[in-house]
């Protein structure tokens, strides 16, 4: 029985050591694509240009981050980012948090009806309803306007599902112990529901940031003043190809510019990722 239970140990810590070789094999493909990266950003674009190899070897510099930086109005189109990215994550955790609640505690006609329609937006492509939401935002005047660049993100199915089904796994007794205190539903919706939800609006919050903070297509169509460009149509205005860039080096570091505000913000974060996909929150 012994000998039994020391192989089964045996076998277990052997299959313990090959997932986590897996993983750590996973993740050191993930990260060297970073790590290429950043190294680039820290060599002088005329040693890239004569030996790509010597992106392994020092000297290194942040000259092309001084460069970055000194670029013409690259703080604008940083608070730009911020401004849009920013609006638009509070205004979809306040409209999905409530559309939410709807859904999943309050009984009206054609709920499920209404719910499969909103889901049904998670199949329609941007690309579909571009031409048609340009010429809308033009007609209102709201084009080169902070407006005109978050109402659009303002339809979030992704966001009312999440939230949807996140009410759902709160339970009922909650909410029957506070009417029976004579709370209110706006009372039970902001003082007991909502602070449980914390994980999934963190959750929500951090992907509708990355997906603003990252948008191209709709802020280089709405956004065509060079004071009202985001970051990321900024940057790409400053290269216009890759023949006319300055060098890898720098092309490198624009991207890391561009990308560390929303790194931090993961590692800030991620706790609530992890506990909103587990769903330890809600017990």
């Amino acid at each position: 029985m012994s000998g039994f239970v020391s192989g089964n140990m045996v076998g277990r810590t052997m299959g313990d050591r090959i997932i986590l070789g897996l993983v750590i094999g996973l993740a050191v493909i993930m990260v060297a694509p970073v790590v290429w990266v950043i190294a680039l950003s820290l060599k002088d674009n005329k040693e890239l240009m004569e030996d790509m190899n010597s992106v392994f070897r020092a000297p290194y510099s942040i000259k092309n981050y001084i460069d970055v930086i000194g670029t013409s109005s690259v703080f604008r189109w940083v608070l730009n980012s911020t401004i849009v990215s920013g609006g638009l994550t509070l205004a979809t955790l306040v409209l999905s948090s409530l559309a939410g609640y709807g859904f999943a505690r309050l009984n009206f006609p054609f709920r499920n009806t209404l719910f499969i329609i909103v889901l049904l937006g998670l199949a329609v492509p941007e690309q579909a309803v571009l031409i048609a939401r340009q010429q809308i935002f033009g007609w209102l005047k709201l084009h080169n306007t902070y407006p005109g660049l978050i109402l659009p993100g303002l339809s979030a199915p992704f966001g009312v599902f999440l939230m949807t089904q996140y009410f759902r796994a709160i339970p009922k007794e909650l909410d029957e112990a506070a009417l029976l205190d004579n709370a209110s539903r706006f009372k039970i919706f902001f003082k007991v529901l909502l602070p449980l939800t914390i994980p999934a609006q963190a959750t929500l919050g951090i992907f509708t940031f990355f997906g603003a903070w990252n948008d191209y297509l709709w802020p280089l169509i709405s956004g065509t003043r060079k004071e009202m460009f985001t970051l990321t149509v900024g940057i790409a205005s400053t290269q216009m190809n890759f023949a006319q860039s300055q060098g890898l080096g720098f092309l490198m570091s624009q991207a890391v510019f561009a990308s560390a505000p929303i790194l931090i913000l993961y590692l800030f974060f991620q706790k609530y990722i992890v506990t909103a996909v587990s769903g330890a929150a809600v017990r």
